[in-house]
């Protein structure tokens, strides 16, 4: 039978809390697995079906073709189609798919790692351009998105500042944290996500909201599906515009999207990663005995629109813990002699 000090040792060592969150993860995966099994399992089999049902009535109907000649006629078909080449409508397009505006579009998204998949280099010059471009432009492009999220983050502390200011002698730091960080994920949402699905929804004939929603979900989050691309039909007028457009949205909204993330990792109570830390191992007080003994206090640069967490209590000063609540200004500490 496992002791009390065995199972407390095994909740606060870190190695064995990440073993803990690598089997959640996994379950997660498998949980998640098996849900997407129970959705589009019948879906599929429904398309399946759907495809033996036509391919059989096309042969019916046409018996001059051959079920050979058909099936190298689909491969090619399908083959195109994986190389981003629409063979509807006799094989005509409004613009190529390697027109500026498209080709700009692809080095977007292979420097921002969303990777749609859908049009990708056909000769083997281009596969091997392909990797130098994004070995020199994934970093580029990661620098450019941290300069801009710090300067971002300059007018979103300044808002920060005034919920302190307003709000600092009703509610805890963590609750006017928490709020600050609702606002700058609404105006995310809003702004970056509901209305250009509103956009795309008017823009592109087959999609319906929430196709559009998902769109904008799974292109800025940079998990890039690719089976839903603005801009893809083959009638598309202005197409090259369309997708410098899609491509400054991106952007954009990726840099948002990074901020909301440095914004709720500045609160350090909802950074569940500082659990797993090693630093982790090292004694410190009770969170709920530092939480009650945390206000805000103006900094001494005269300053009022700069705060940090004080911590009265002097021994959790000394282990460290302050230094994780810290808030922009570092404000010296003394020990009060008796």
């Amino acid at each position: 039978m496992p002791t009390v000090k065995g199972v407390r040792w095994f909740a606060t060592h870190s190695m064995c809390r990440l073993f803990t969150h690598i089997c959640i993860l996994f379950g997660y995966l498998c949980g998640g697995a098996g849900i997407f099994i129970l959705l589009e399992g019948s879906a599929e089999r429904d398309i399946v079906q759907n495809l033996r049902d036509r391919r059989r009535a096309f042969l019916e109907k046409n018996t001059c073709v051959s079920d050979d000649d058909l099936e190298k006629f689909i491969e090619e078909v399908v083959h195109a189609a994986n190389r981003g080449v629409s063979a509807v409508k006799n094989v005509s397009q409004s613009e190529p798919n390697w027109s500026f505006g498209q080709a700009l579009f692809f080095a977007s998204t292979v420097v921002t790692t969303i990777g749609y998949g859908r049009v990708t280099p056909l000769s083997d010059a281009g596969k091997a351009f392909c990797i130098v471009f994004a070995i020199m432009g994934i970093p580029l492009t990661l620098i450019l998105f941290t300069a801009a999220v710090e300067r971002l983050m300059i007018p979103t502390r300044q808002l920060l500042y005034w919920l302190y200011d307003k709000l600092g002698h009703l509610y805890k730091v963590i609750h006017i944290q928490v709020l600050h960080l609702v606002i700058i994920l609404c105006v995310h949402v809003i702004f970056f996500m509901i209305i250009p699905a509103a956009i795309y929804t008017v823009l592109e004939p087959n999609w319906n909201f929430l196709d559009a929603f998902y769109y904008c979900f799974i292109s800025l989050s940079t998990i890039g599906l690719g089976d839903y691309i603005p801009g893809d039909s083959a009638d598309q007028p202005h197409r090259a515009l369309y997708k410098v457009a899609t491509t400054c949205y991106l952007l954009i909204g990726i840099t948002m999207l990074l901020l909301v993330v440095t914004v709720f990792y500045d609160i350090p109570e909802l950074n569940l990663g500082y659990h797993f830390y090693l630093k982790s191992d090292e004694i410190r007080p009770r969170t709920d005995e530092v939480d009650e003994q945390t206000r805000l206090k103006p900094t001494e640069s005269g300053n009022s629109h700069k705060y940090t967490k004080q911590v009265d209590d002097i021994q959790s000063i000394r282990s460290g813990q302050y230094q994780s609540y810290q808030q922009d200004v570092i404000t010296p500490v003394t020990e009060e002699e008796p």
